[in-house]
């Protein structure tokens, strides 16, 4: 899927390598692992946050379902 999004932008490998070394540059080879490191946790913070959404968006309908349940059998 990466893939394919870089080749809809034009991005070639000499492009990539032209970036990769501008990054180098610009925040050192002792700052990217910091950076990679904040990335990842704000990754896995959104993946757990759309997490917590789905469940909460099952809620009301299970609740909604165990109170028609509980209604039939009155």
């Amino acid at each position: 899927m990466t893939l394919s999004i870089l080749l809809i932008f034009g991005l070639g490998t000499t492009e990539l390598l032209l970036i990769a070394l501008l990054v180098l540059l610009l925040f050192g080879g002792k700052k990217i692992p910091e950076l990679m490191k904040g990335l990842g946790k704000g990754v896995k913070s959104f993946k757990d946050g759309m997490e917590g959404m789905e469940e909460e968006l099952k809620k009301p309908s299970e609740k909604a379902s165990s109170s028609d349940q509980t209604e039939k059998k009155d």
